[in-house]
Parts: structure tokens; sequence; C-alpha cells
């Protein structure tokens, strides 16, 4: 009896590690077959099965990890992570050719869980077709009506510089992050909301950061699991499961604006970007049209994004290489002093006649290289891009470090230099490896207001205060690795001139 127990038990046994020997064939050959490169496809590295290229990318330095693969495999090459092929794009003429030149196979975003989870492909940034281009066209053209990129926009930015000012310790050393981020938020809360907010507002406070860690989430390691593997991540903790709430806040934050707008809202006389979307709304009613409250909010969430993440990380790497180069920090205000004075605020026609200040600005930007890998773009048809066939249905990441960092680009390409944006008689040049915003029909939305922004608040600061950093302390350059490229938190002093 025992012996036979035992040969039963024995090939029992057998059987488990043959089923599990066979399985795991069986996933790893389909594994492969599915997911295997297809013919004219870009080149890449090995991928590993099931995960792919996942783990082989450093995703706190991820635009440096792509950089370095093209030294490796070309201008165009592949990576797979997870269960998607992604094609990286290096070098300006790679990107202009993909984004510009075949735009319109390239306009389309990724349909991905975590971002369907909180959007459904609603909004600006993530919706495609003939939503993306109503959404678009709608917002480009109401929030020029309320002075998007126009003169009558600066005394609103000119007029929250002086807010801040008045916060801001004199001389002792302060933390820049959150009231810059709240100061460049208000600007697009004035054309969306209708009005500004208080600095010591708290929720105002946590919305800002939750949108910046959000952001910081959603290039991480964990976001690429989720979208990957959505049926088992959705039930895992991890940094995955905070961004739901952090969106959720946003959400509960945006739909308490829209109310309070209902009830009192004029279709007559209507204030700000919110008034004229609830119109649309009511007038809207065809089969074609896209406007709806939950199309509203998404909007709402993706202006904030496009209208203020980037310039306030540009003014805080700015005040930073300022404190860096104070050499440079003196030649700024020699011009501004020279161009403008003491006795009046700047305008955006005082551009022209700045062309070192100008320069610096566009040399923060450069090496800040805010936006190290632009957003993910979405091929809807075949495209042919570098003697390689693209197929319909694959990701494309537009990797902007490759051009702004460029040795054949740039002189210095590793170093601040304004030089690179001046001509030898001193004239501002603007440089066509400039593209910070990235190119083609996803142009970023808040492109200009981000231009009128930067430049106001940078000659403002400049003209009435100081910077340098805490005795003793000298300034890191590191970044924190996210949608946006933005300095370590740090301390800074603002010595007023």
């Amino acid at each position: 009896m025992d012996l036979s127990t035992s040969v039963i038990g024995s090939f029992a046994d057998w059987d488990v590690k043959c089923l599990l020997f066979f399985v795991i064939v069986f996933i790893l050959v389909a594994d492969y077959v599915k997911n295997r490169r297809p013919a004219s496809f870009p080149p890449g590295p090995w991928a590993l099965p099931i995960v792919g290229n996942m783990f082989s990318v450093d995703h706190k330095r991820t635009h440096e990890s792509f950089t370095q693969l093209s030294h490796i495999y070309g201008d165009v090459y592949s990576l797979r992570m997870g269960q998607e092929w992604m094609v990286v794009l290096n070098r300006l003429e790679i990107i202009k050719e993909a984004l510009v030149n075949q735009g319109e196979s390239t306009a389309d975003r990724p349909s991905r869980p975590m971002r369907k989870e909180f959007v459904h492909g609603r909004g600006l940034i993530s919706s495609n077709g003939n939503m993306w281009k109503q959404q678009r066209r709608f917002a480009l053209s109401t929030l020029k009506y309320f002075g998007f990129g126009k003169k009558s926009l600066e005394p609103v930015i000119l007029e929250e510089f002086l807010h801040c000012a008045k916060n801001i310790a004199k001389g002792k050393p302060f933390a820049p992050h959150l009231i810059i981020n709240k100061v460049v938020s208000n600007i697009i809360c004035t054309l969306v909301f209708g009005h500004r907010f208080e600095y010591n507002d708290e929720k105002f406070g946590e919305l800002i950061q939750g949108f910046e860690l959000s952001l910081q989430i959603d290039v991480s390691i964990w976001t690429k699991l989720y979208n990957s593997f959505p049926l088992l991540m959705r039930h895992l903790p991890g940094p995955h499961q905070t961004t739901k709430t952090l969106w959720n806040n946003v959400k509960d934050f945006v739909k308490a604006e829209i109310k309070e707008h209902k009830t009192s809202l004029d279709p007559a006389d209507p204030r700000d970007y919110i008034d004229c979307y609830l119109n649309e709304i009511q007038k809207g009613r065809q089969d074609n049209s896209t406007f709806e409250e939950e199309n509203l909010i998404v909007c709402v969430m993706d202006l904030f994004v496009a209208g203020s993440e980037t310039t306030s990380t540009t003014l805080r790497w700015a005040f930073l290489y300022m404190a860096k180069y104070p050499e440079v920090q003196e030649k700024v205000q020699s011009e501004l002093d020279r161009v403008i004075g003491q006795s009046r605020q700047p305008t955006m026609e005082d551009c022209a006649k700045l062309p070192y200040t100008n320069a610096v600005i566009h040399e923060i930007q450069r090496i800040g290289n805010i936006v190290p890998l632009s957003l993910i773009h979405y091929t809807n048809r075949d495209v042919q891009l570098g003697g390689y066939t693209i197929p319909k249905g694959v990701a494309i990441v537009p990797n902007l470090t490759s051009v702004l960092l460029d040795k054949n680009e740039w002189e210095t390409p590793f170093t601040f230099n304004p030089g690179h944006f001046l001509s030898k008689e001193g004239k501002f040049e603007r440089r066509a490896a400039f593209i910070p915003f990235s190119v083609g029909k996803r142009l970023c939305l808040g492109e200009t207001l981000a231009r009128m922004e930067i430049f106001l608040f940078f000659t403002s600061f400049m003209q009435h205060f100081t910077f340098s950093m805490p005795a003793g302390v000298k300034p890191v350059m590191d970044s924190c690795f996210g949608v946006t490229l933005a300095p370590l938190p740090y301390d800074i002093c603002a010595t007023a001139r």
C-alpha cells in the first residue's frame, strides 16, 4: 500500500512538473511569437520575455538611457515595454520628419490603461481624431479671447509677480518650489476659473503639489507595469494607487469650480474658459459635438499641465543658474537697467531690445531640458522613417534631449552658455534645434503663454532681486525625472536690489 501510494505520488509530482514546464514553455513561445520584432522594424536591445526592456532602462534617468541607446542602435530604434513596442526618435532631422513632414500619421496619442482609467480618451492631451481637433480649436480660440498670448494678459502676469514679491523673504533662504508653482498656476487659473487663488489657500496648494507628484509617477516603472499588466497591478499596492487619489482630488476641485460657475453663469457675458465651455455644451447638441461636462473637467486639468508645469520648472532652473553664474546674472541686470530701468515694469515689447537676457532665457530652457521626452505619439497608419517601417498602432517617443544636447547642433551642449543664442555682433539668434515645446501638430498648447510668462517673470525677478545660494551652500544641478525634468528641491536667497 505504501509502495503504491509512493508510486502514485511520484507520478503526480512528475505530472505537475511536466504541466508547469509545459505552461512556462508555452508562455515563452507565445510571448516570442506575439512580440517579436516585425520585418523592417527599427533595431534595438534584446528584450526579456514578458517584461521586455522594462528593467534594462534607468527610469530615474530615462532620457539619458534613451540617448545612450541611440549611440548604439542609431537615431531610430525600438524598445519593448511589457507587451508594447515603442520607437524612440533621436536628433532634429528625424523628429521633424516624423512629427512635421509625416505629422498626420503620428498625431495620435496612445490609449494607455492608467491614463484611460482617469480620462477615457477625453481632454486636450489624450484625445484623438475629431474630439482632439474640436477641443484644441475651441481652447485656443477661447483662451485667445481672454488674452492668451496678447498684450492684454501682460498686466495679469505682472500683477501676479507683485503678489509673489511681497511673499518672498528678502535676503533670507527660502524654498522657491511651491510659491513659484502657485505664481504660474494663478495665470492659467485667471483664464480658466476667472480668478486667482491666495498663496495660503490650502486646497490650491494641495492641487499644485498633487499635479507635480502625479507627473513624476506617470513616467515611473510603476505606471509602465500598470500599463502592461493592468488586471494585476490594479489590485497591488504602490505609487500607481497614489495617482488615483491625486487625480480624484483634482477632479473634485474642478467640479466644485464648475458647480459655482453654473450658479452664476450669464451666457451673454462669459467670464472665462469654463463659462464659454458651459455655453458650448448648451449650443452643441448636434451629433458630432464632443462638448460635455466630463470632457470639460479633463480639459481644465490638461490646461493646468500645459499652462503651468513647464513654466514653473523653467523659472526654478533660472534661479539656480543665476546663483551658479553670478557674472551672467550681473550682465542680465545691467542690460535691464540700461533698457528698462527701475521706474517701470518690463513688457513684451522690451524683448527685442534685450538680446542678452533673451539668450539667457533660451539657454536656461535648452540646458534645463524641461520636457526631455516630450509626450508620446502614436502612429495611425504605417510610417516609413529612417529606412524602417513603423506599423500602425506603435508608440513613438520624441527624445528632445537628443536635440537640445546634441554636440552637432551646439558648440558646448553640456555647458551653460548664452552665447549659443547670440551672433558675433551680440544680436539674439534663435536656433532651429531649439525645440523645448516639441514640433508638429501636437506642439505644446501652452507655448505662447509659457514664452510670455517666462520672459515677464524672469525679467521682473532680475529687475528687483539678486539670487544667491545660502552661505556655505553650492548649487546642486541634479534633476528629478518626471514628465518634466525639475531641479531637486533647494533653498535660495533673493536680495532686493
